[in-house]
């Protein structure tokens, strides 16, 4: 990371551009885009957005969605209607760049207005809570600086300089009025600093990435802008000290593509300001984090998904494509480009990754084929293994890690199984983002808990969070078709369990000619007392069908089946209702085997067998 010295000296012989010239460039380029083949979809859906906006009414953001948070910890009904507006301003923007019109215009400088006039940038659930928390907090809510607050500055401080000279100019000084009150005044002026600015996840990115491009964009006198870059630089500088050497994101997919992302943003819109001399992304620690995408695509838009991420999400193709670009990683398969998130009740899509997928992808890297292979990310213990069986994909992974990550589940020793288009034994992702969700009741919820994982429950103790929770890699090794990873888990439980030992050894091999793989599950436990229980749990979004020392769950293009020794093992299945992040009431299915007797030393042994239905693609050599 740069020092402010080497900065200075960088911006130094960097001559200012001739006004209009950011502006004449960016409305060429908008241009040539509304005719490229690529996005022809992407701009016929912003064209017809935009003439349904202009005749539609803007969301309200009444007190009544503001306090909320406050009296019930409910989240979505005043985030709905915010990430509207920010949806509408951003396609009434991209409408008139793209189509040369002014037609929008009028609508658009209404709706920065009000995005102006709003109480705060920031969310009900990035503020303090209630009025006394707000009083003694450092900041003032309209002041607080959160990840949408930054975004929001960045919008706005991109739309007035890319369309300038076509906006009335209250709208470029009410904007930047509103840009030195609610980001720099808090966050430049004050020797205090905000949280994230030494936070190693996607937090210290967003915020700092997003401000950083605005200064960028908009800051003229160039000593206050070395001294607002310093701070930039020095909290992207913690962010990437929360990835190890392997490059891996413990956040997850969704994670990477908002929070590096923004540290690409950053860097590119840095890079080009520089003329070439500031280049952030030539570092290899850069490019291994660039690679975490490759690493853990299950094909498609198939991805795995611990920690808080969803099983299912479509790259930005944009940053993917600049970083092919810049730093020749392997790009992860991008079906097509993003299209606008559409409900019926709001719109959500954000201006940067928008604005970037329009520049930056790269048509030939659409459609590309999710390669085969093995991947392990040492420093969060992640273990991603795909691999085609015929025409269809088959995965397997396994993570350790520790229960204080970003995100964090207690889920060490959890596994998923892949097969086709589905994860048959899955990891939930997130549940309902709410108040509780992040503070101290956060895992009574099932999504982040151990009972929503499958990891047994040991003496009716649940793994705890917290970073003295831990696993231990006894060994990871590969050979041929056959793929070993074991873990020492004794420290994930607390000290009720009364083990003495706990490890879990993974064993998966493929057998392509039988069109299957299989994967060997076994758990060997020692106790410290003579009485104990202990229940092994295996978590899937389907039904399994229970028979006599057999489970199985039927997928759309394959299925699993478990044998294990109904001797040892009593079945029994639960079925959960809970919250999905976007609100959904979905079933979850616990199937829960039950030890008839545990020994102080016991080995638990379980064959997982995935195979493809009759009705997926035959296998061909």
């Amino acid at each position: 990371m740069y020092s402010l010295r080497q900065v200075r000296e960088a911006l130094a012989g960097v001559s200012p551009e001739e006004p209009g010239t950011r502006e004449r460039d960016i409305s060429q380029k908008f241009k040539e885009l509304a005719k490229a083949p690529h996005l022809l979809e992407l701009v016929s859906a912003i064209r017809q957005e935009a003439k349904t906006i202009v005749t539609s009414s803007q969301p309200a953001l009444p007190f009544s969605l503001f306090q909320l948070f406050e009296t019930q910890g409910s989240r979505l009904e005043f985030e709905q209607p915010y990430f509207s507006r920010r949806a509408r301003l951003a396609i009434l923007a991209l409408a008139s760049l793209l189509d040369q019109t002014d037609e929008y215009l009028p609508t658009l400088e209404n709706e920065i207005w009000e995005v102006c006039l709003e109480y705060s940038w920031a969310l009900p659930a990035h503020l303090p809570v209630g009025l006394a928390e707000s009083r003694t907090a450092r900041v003032a809510p309209q002041q607080t600086v959160d990840l949408f607050a930054a975004e929001t500055a960045q919008q706005l401080a991109e739309t007035v300089s890319w369309l300038r000279s076509r906006l009335n100019p209250w709208i470029e000084y009410r904007v930047r009025e509103e840009i030195e009150k609610r980001i720099y005044q808090p966050l430049f002026y004050d020797p205090h600093h905000f949280w994230w600015e030494t936070s190693t996840m996607n937090w210290a990115a967003v915020c700092s990435g997003a401000v950083g491009i605005t200064l960028l964009e908009l800051e003229t006198d160039q000593e206050r802008q070395l001294g607002m870059l310093e701070r930039i630089l020095n909290a992207m500088r913690s962010f990437l000290e929360g990835f190890g050497e392997d490059g891996g994101c413990p956040e997850g997919i969704s994670y990477w593509t908002y929070g590096f992302g923004y540290f690409v943003y950053f860097a590119e819109a840095l890079h080009e300001y520089s003329r070439g001399k500031l280049d952030l992304l030539q570092d290899k620690k850069i490019k291994r984090i660039a690679s975490f995408p490759n690493c853990v695509s299950l094909g498609k838009t198939y991805w795995v998904n611990y920690s808080d991420a969803p099983p299912q999400l479509q790259l930005e193709t944009g940053l993917v494509s600049r970083l092919v670009k810049r730093l020749d990683v392997a790009a992860p398969t991008m079906e097509k480009i993003p299209a606008l998130e559409k409900t019926k009740d709001h719109l959500r899509f954000r201006w940067v990754h928008l604005t970037r997928n329009l520049l930056w992808t790269d048509p030939a890297l659409l459609q590309q084929p999710t390669l085969a292979g093995t991947f392990y990310l040492p420093d969060i213990q992640w273990l991603v293994t795909r691999e085609y069986i015929g025409n269809t994909l088959i995965g397997f992974s396994a993570k350790g890690g520790h229960n204080d990550e970003p995100h964090n589940h207690n889920d060490l020793g959890h596994f998923l199984l892949f097969v086709g288009d589905e994860s048959l034994l899955c990891e939930l992702g997130a549940g309902l983002y709410t108040r509780d969700y992040f503070r101290e009741k956060r895992y009574s919820f099932l999504h982040p808990s151990s009972l929503g994982h499958s990891v047994p429950v040991i003496n009716g103790q649940l793994q705890q969070a917290g970073a003295d929770n831990y696993a231990e890699v006894v060994q990871q090794r590969e050979a041929a078709n056959r793929l070993l990873f074991e873990l020492d888990l004794t420290r994930a439980y607390p000290a009720l369990a009364n083990l003495q030992k706990f490890t879990r050894q993974f064993v998966w091999t493929t057998q392509a000619e039988m069109k299957k793989a299989q994967l060997e599950l076994s758990d060997i436990f020692k106790f410290s007392a003579e009485k104990n229980s202990l229940e092994e749990v295996f978590i899937s979004l389907i039904q399994p069908v229970i028979a006599a020392g057999k489970i199985t769950w039927v997928g759309n293009q394959g299925k699993v089946t478990l044998t294990f020794d109904q001797g040892q093992f009593e079945a029994r299945l639960e079925t959960v209702q809970a919250y999905a992040k976007e609100g959904d009431l979905i079933n979850i299915y616990r199937l829960c085997l039950a030890c008839k007797s545990v020994a102080p030393e016991i080995n638990s042994q379980f064959l997982f067998t995935c195979e493809l239905s009759q009705a997926t693609v035959p296998f061909t050599n």
